[in-house]
């Protein structure tokens, strides 16, 4: 089976390093592009690669990944997209909901979720993308 090509917004050098090595060890990720900013992040979308899944976090070094989530729907990127923050308020779901996020993730205890869903996408069990599941 394919590694999910992962495109990952992320501007805290220490966590996207752990994320890229975690995910690329336990659930079948490579990573194939990273920004650290709401402007690096659209114009990585713009260049129009294929990509499977779309890692966000939400405070980032310039702009933010609400941003990013809404030029992902606008542009209609049929991959999924997930949030993993420190920030996973019942608020910030529901406007990274509105903004197409399938899945929203709490860094600080939701990372075994993370690879799981990643897990479940990689082997075709996951359900379709912007159900939530």
């Amino acid at each position: 089976m394919s590694p999910l090509r992962t495109f990952i917004v992320e501007d805290n050098k220490v966590i996207f390093d752990n994320l890229v090595s975690t995910l690329e060890e336990l659930a079948n990720v490579e990573v194939i592009g990273h920004a650290v900013d709401e402007q690096g992040a659209v114009q990585w979308l713009s260049q129009g690669d294929r990509f499977d899944l779309m890692i966000v976090d939400i405070f980032l070094l310039s702009g933010s990944g609400l941003g990013v989530l809404k030029a992902a729907q606008d542009a209609q990127v049929p991959a999924r997209r997930v949030v993993l923050t420190n920030y996973a308020t019942a608020d910030i779901r529901k406007r990274c909901t509105l903004l197409g996020a399938d899945r929203v993730f709490d860094k600080s205890c939701e990372l075994e979720d993370l690879i799981a869903y990643c897990e479940r996408i990689s082997d075709g069990s996951a359900s379709q993308p912007g159900s939530l599941q």
